[in-house]
């Protein structure tokens, strides 16, 4: 999960590019990179960490232009965490491209062998992302010759991409000169959306992961990118789109709607927000007909994703809702931390429970999902030490049992909880009283209710059906132990560290 943005407007964009940025924050909180356009010249500052310690003033002056391409990454297990693997990616020739991706290809090591043996490109880093980049400007190359490029040559570029590359990527791109181009995989797993701003300036446009950040911009949404479409902007302003795949098939990512995406957000056609009150609708129902023998006393969310679910929950079932967690707003998201101790260490700096919501009561704690079951865990025992009586505990999504490849990143199997176990042993493993999952069937309910046209959902983490037809159990343990072995890596560094901070301390 990674969140990006692209402009073509009449005014400089750099401002714009930052504060799209600080909207999508939520989608990648490891390292940022804005690029600009001024004429044939690329301008680019990029680095590890928040888009707020990223940019300074002086970083902003220097990006020029009109038109640009932004990117936010949140870490991976197994990749490196380094300002080389912060986005955008950028390659000389031809004309120059620079690119920014969100999602993963499930045939990366494939493509690197036929960048390197056929293609003749080299790949710098461990990310995909850069893989893509290179497929692309080899695309382009073929497509056009020595000639000048058009819209016409661009999209039989990104026809190439398409049959060559498979996975999740939703992409922004800007080729020097020329224009800005984006294109969502044939399955449109990753969100994009383009929009438009008319003024008397003329028409600008806006591409970006989700609707939110053009309407914080004063864009217009117009529509989202179709999956396996592709729409180029060139550097005057006009529009140009074309379905570059003929038998694309619309499944959105699931997830997106139960955790991924701002609440404000609207993609594919479905509010996440109006998604999230029939989560708990749906929870409600099934404590009516399965567990009305729980005496709940009051209804608290886990801030933030889970607070539209947790209070429709609470209206169905007429209980009170509580506020009983305040969070520190200043604290990453756990789910996107890379090492399992920081996870842990993380959760009560981010949260703090509030005994008289707590204290001497029955309470149903509300989350979004239960991955490795650590933060539930901890929340559960916050609970409990703030003077529960009892701790019930409800997931708005079905137990996660698979990995996801198609660009979150999910853990390995056997560090999900809910893999091999059955709902009470899980609600055991975090400490519960009792443990409500959402059915997927539900779920999937939800989202529908809200646009009946999307037929089709990507829940391989939930179900262990993957889309794309091409993951195979051989592949699974492949990404599974380049996982492990990041997770090992980032857990050496860590201990490293604190040898050297203890040494330091013993010094002085």
């Amino acid at each position: 999960m990674c969140g990006i943005l692209g402009v073509v407007a009449k005014i400089p964009v750099n401002q714009l590019l930052y504060d799209g940025l600080l909207v999508l924050q939520h989608r990648g909180q490891d390292a940022a990179g804005i690029v600009t356009a001024q004429g044939n010249t690329f301008n680019m500052h990029k680095g590890s960490g928040m888009v707020r310690d990223v940019f300074r003033t002086r970083n902003m002056r220097a990006l020029q232009g009109n038109m640009g391409i932004a990117h936010v990454r949140y870490p991976t297990a197994g990749s490196a965490d380094s300002p080389a693997e912060a986005q955008p990616f950028y390659v000389n020739s031809p004309f120059g491209i620079v690119l920014g991706h969100n999602g993963n290809l499930t045939n990366t090591e494939q493509l690197k062998r036929e960048l390197f043996r056929q293609d003749l490109r080299h790949v710098n880093t461990n990310s995909d992302s850069e893989v893509l980049l290179n497929v692309l400007a080899h695309e382009l190359q073929e497509s056009c010759g020595n000639q000048f490029l058009d819209a016409t040559t661009i999209f039989n570029a990104v026809s190439g991409v398409y049959r060559r590359c498979r996975g999740a990527y939703a992409v922004v791109a800007m080729i020097a000169g020329y224009g800005l181009l984006a294109f969502r995989d044939p399955f449109g797993i990753r969100p994009l959306v383009v929009g438009q701003s008319r003024s008397e300036r003329g028409t600008e446009y806006l591409v970006a992961s989700e609707s939110v950040a053009l309407d914080t911009l004063g864009f217009e949404l117009t529509r989202d990118v179709a999956p396996g479409e592709a729409i180029f902007i060139d550097d005057g302003g006009n529009f140009y789109s074309k379905q570059c795949v003929a038998n694309a098939v619309r499944s959105p990512c699931i997830f997106e709607y139960v955790y991924l995406a701002r609440p404000d957000s609207v993609i594919d056609g479905i509010s996440v927000y109006e998604t999230r009150l029939h989560l708990g609708e749906s929870l409600a129902d099934k404590i009516k007909q399965y567990h009305r023998n729980l005496d709940i006393d009051v209804v608290i969310p886990i801030p933030d994703s889970s607070r539209p679910s947790a209070m429709q929950l609470a209206n169905c079932l007429g209980i009170p809702y509580r506020e009983g967690f305040i969070k520190n707003r200043y604290i990453g998201r756990t789910f996107i931390m890379p090492g399992q101790v920081q996870r842990q260490q993380s959760v009560r700096q981010k949260l703090n429970a509030m005994s008289v919501e707590f204290k001497g009561k029955n309470v149903l704690l509300v989350d979004d999902s239960i991955v490795r079951g650590t933060t539930s865990r901890e929340i559960v025992q916050m609970a409990r030490e703030a003077g529960a009586r009892k701790v019930y505990f409800a997931s708005s999504a079905p137990p996660v049992r698979f990995p996801n490849v198609y660009g979150i990143d999910m853990p390995t199997r056997e560090e999900l909880i809910a893999n091999g176990r059955s709902d009470d042993e899980v609600a055991r493993e975090i400490g519960a009283d009792k443990l409500i999952y959402q059915d997927l069937d539900a779920l999937v309910h939800a989202a529908q209710q809200v646009n009946p046209n999307i037929t089709r959902f990507e829940t391989s983490c939930f179900s262990g059906e993957y889309i794309t037809g091409d993951i195979s159990p051989e592949y699974l343990a492949y990404i599974e132990a380049q996982r492990r072995d990041g997770a090992r890596r980032q857990k050496d560094e860590a201990t490293s560290s604190n040898q050297l901070d203890l040494n330091l301390l013993t010094v002085d």
